[in-house]
């Protein structure tokens, strides 16, 4: 296909009103970008609290959970909407610990992890109480992101096979202890 004769076939051979300024005078070269500007961040993303974790394309996770809702076996008393939110989440911060875009084997991670992959058992419990409106609640849904902790997220499928009733153990502590800390927050708040 031929080119358009106005694009420039190469980003340095393109116009830069040079032929606008006095004869001799030339611009200097591009400086690179730094954060100088009231909103621009310095020192890297910010960390913490509700923060999250960014990553590439961290939203396709949402379409790969949501192929994956025929594999997500619930008790009777949970939401898939809720399930689906929470493994979408916790494939996004999988995906952007390693850095790169979900895949499917994040989706599958997240399922495994959360119990979402056997039938209804002690586990149902545990999530009803932890994933219960997180489809509509940013903190849940963040509280049980962020009781994962960081090297946990970074293990190979066979590895948390070999470890996957001590990181329940662990996510239900770091959850539990959120939950109480949130209830008791609430009714500070509402007394």
């Amino acid at each position: 296909m031929a080119t358009d004769p106005f694009v420039a076939p190469k980003l340095e051979d393109r116009p830069r009103q040079e032929q606008n300024l006095s004869p001799g005078v030339h611009y200097p070269p591009a400086e690179p970008w730094r954060p100088r500007r009231a909103g621009d961040l310095r020192g890297g993303q910010p960390t913490g609290t509700l923060l999250g974790t960014p990553g590439p394309n961290i939203g396709f996770a949402r379409k790969l959970a949501q192929g994956r809702a025929d594999t997500i076996r619930l008790a009777p008393h949970e939401s898939l909407d809720d399930a689906l939110a929470v493994v979408a989440e916790l494939a996004m911060r999988r995906s952007a610990t390693i850095p790169r875009a979900p895949v499917v084997h994040d989706v599958d991670f997240a399922i495994r992890l959360l119990g979402y992959d056997r039938e209804a058992s002690d586990a149902s419990e545990w999530r009803k109480a932890a994933v219960d409106g997180a489809a509509e609640d940013w903190p849940r849904r963040r509280m049980i992101v962020d009781g994962v902790p960081d090297r946990l997220l970074r293990v190979s499928k066979p590895d948390l096979e070999a470890h996957l009733e001590e990181a329940q153990e662990e996510l239900r502590a770091a959850v539990g202890g959120a939950l109480a800390e949130s209830r008791r927050t609430e009714r500070a708040e509402g007394a």
